[in-house]
């Protein structure tokens, strides 16, 4: 870390004022990476959205100075190969944040991603941070240094200095999340579900007509797989070879929010012959279904489990007495609970809860053509 103790404070706070103010995810990603720099000197970088379910990526991603070739691998190793760090873990660790050479004592090459990926790409210490807000993951970084560079591992202060900005970061892309879609449809949006099917080694096989105007409304109408564009579809196919190799417990599943505000549902699974060997694994793209979307919005709210029975008591329109009776409540007590859900959501009835949270977030609204991917080269 560079800079004296007072520049340090102010260049923390500009960090953290960005992020309070950002109006979209990719230039949050572009604000922060550009700012902290200054603070962490990296070399290469890939900022992701994720699911906070699943921790799989979504739409949008920033990649920085990490070769074409090799970003269509990158989550495929995150599901299929055991390893230190893997984002899953990192999620759930108490700290959130480490470095590879802290995590193998100084011997980055136990790491099959640093022997395979990271090496190869001149790179030395990589710095994994996981953006938690309200016990959920909005969102994951991963920084490298070149090793020709000289700079040396991350050392602690800075490995602390990312800390403190997780909660700013996580905040930030929460929001996004409930902002309202303000786009209207696009003429000939898919409005149903797409099947797409990858052979063992996530090659795709084939694909059905709405799958492809699906594929295009998330990375634009000249999508490619494998591509970085196509990142969380790979990553969605990536876990479900995962899940049915036994190495993770799933689900292969994530929900993507376009910056037009569109909802996309992905899911996949692997099939098996009648024979019972490997089939291909089966992807289902469709529009999010309100039920898919709400537990996203609500978790975005930060409401409290008692806060989310209750809402969804509410939008099954049952009576505070109804809610009451259900949950073993008092009637006082449900009231007291709804105030704090409005004051949260910031709305004045029920009706307009149950607006907020389904009807303005279930909206026909598409992905804009061009895709919500920025790839970086400096």
């Amino acid at each position: 870390m560079r800079g004296s103790t007072s520049t340090v404070e102010s260049q923390l706070s500009s960090l953290a004022d960005v992020c309070t103010k950002a109006e979209t995810c990719e230039g949050l990603f572009e604000d922060v990476s550009n700012r902290l720099r200054r603070l962490v000197p990296f070399d290469g970088a890939g900022w992701f959205a994720t699911d906070p379910l699943t921790v799989l990526a979504t739409s949008p991603v920033r990649v920085e100075n990490i070769e074409n070739s090799r970003c269509e691998s990158y989550w495929e190793r995150e599901c299929l190969v055991e390893d230190v760090l893997l984002f899953r873990d990192l999620a759930r660790s108490e700290s959130g944040v480490a470095t590879l050479y802290t995590a193998t004592d100084d011997q980055p090459a136990r790491s099959a991603r640093y022997r395979e990926f990271i090496a190869p790409q001149g790179y030395g210490d990589e710095l994994r941070a996981a953006f938690r807000s309200g016990g959920n993951t909005w969102g994951v970084v991963d920084l490298y240094r070149d090793r020709a560079r000289a700079r040396g591992s991350f050392t602690a202060t800075e490995v602390e200095l990312v800390r403190t900005l997780m909660p700013v970061i996580a905040a930030a892309l929460r929001a996004f999340t409930t902002a309202v879609p303000t786009r209207p449809a696009a003429a000939g949006a898919a409005s149903g579900p797409g099947t797409a099917l990858f052979d063992t080694s996530g090659t795709l096989l084939s694909l059905d007509e709405n799958a492809e105007r699906l594929f295009a409304e998330l990375a634009g109408p000249s999508w490619a797989l494998p591509s970085v564009s196509m990142t969380p579809v790979l990553a969605v196919v990536a876990r479900a070879a995962a899940v049915h190799e036994g190495r993770d417990r799933g689900p292969a599943a994530a929900r993507l929010r376009a910056v037009s505000g569109r909802w996309i549902s992905i899911h996949a699974s692997c099939l098996r012959q009648p024979n019972g060997r490997p089939g291909p694994t089966a992807l289902t793209i469709e529009p999010a279904k309100s039920a898919q979307i709400a537990p996203i919005i609500v978790e975005a709210y930060c409401l409290t489990v008692r806060e989310q029975e209750i809402t969804r008591a509410v939008a099954r329109d049952l009576s505070n007495q109804e809610i009451a009776a259900e949950l073993f409540l008092s009637p006082h007590t449900v009231r007291d609970h709804l105030k704090a859900v409005f004051a949260k959501v910031g709305v004045g009835s029920r009706g307009e809860l149950v607006a907020k949270l389904f009807a303005e977030h279930y909206g026909p609204a598409l992905h804009d053509p061009a895709a919500a991917i920025t790839h970086v080269q400096y």
